[in-house]
């Protein structure tokens, strides 16, 4: 048996675009190579292949290979696009949702406030959602390492939870 390694979603495709099977398409993710030509994506049960991308306002048009016409692309259509998970960047010091969420969380004493259940998007800035109902806003993350997310909290901020 063998195990597919846990996808990550990239995307979601919007409305075809054109005739020729160009699709809209809002990409998750800074990573604009997941949109370069030959970058393999699941949409649905299926895997397609970008053939060419192009921005196009705060959306990007995709074409697929082996869809060459609107009929053939609106299958895709509202669709989320999963893709294997990237490897490392040296220097990457990014903080990335899979690695947060199920995370201790701690201050720089080694007080635990529980485990980071989801993280939540806001304009601001990413706030962390925490197992006891606190949120923690990304700003007060100072690292983020394998299982441990270490905050610098404001006096206050978890006082209203006792």
């Amino acid at each position: 048996m063998t195990s597919e390694p846990q996808l990550r979603e990239v995307g979601k495709t919007g409305r075809a675009h054109g005739v020729r099977g160009d699709i809209s398409v809002e990409l998750l993710t800074d990573r604009e190579e997941r949109l370069a030509k030959g970058a393999r994506l699941k949409i649905g049960a299926r895997w397609v292949t970008v053939a060419a991308a192009r921005v196009a306002g705060p959306r990007w048009l995709v074409h697929f290979e082996g869809f060459d016409d609107r009929t053939a692309v609106e299958v895709l259509q509202g669709q989320p696009m999963l893709a294997e998970p990237l490897p490392s960047v040296e220097g990457d010091d990014g903080m990335y949702v899979h690695n947060l969420v199920g995370a201790e969380v701690v201050d720089a004493a080694g007080v635990s406030y529980g485990r980071c259940t989801a993280v939540l998007a806001n304009p601001a800035h990413d706030i962390l959602e925490l197992e006891s109902g606190a949120l923690v806003p990304v700003v007060f993350v100072v690292s983020s390492t394998a299982g441990q997310i270490v905050i610098a909290p404001p006096d206050g901020l978890f006082d209203l939870l006792d």
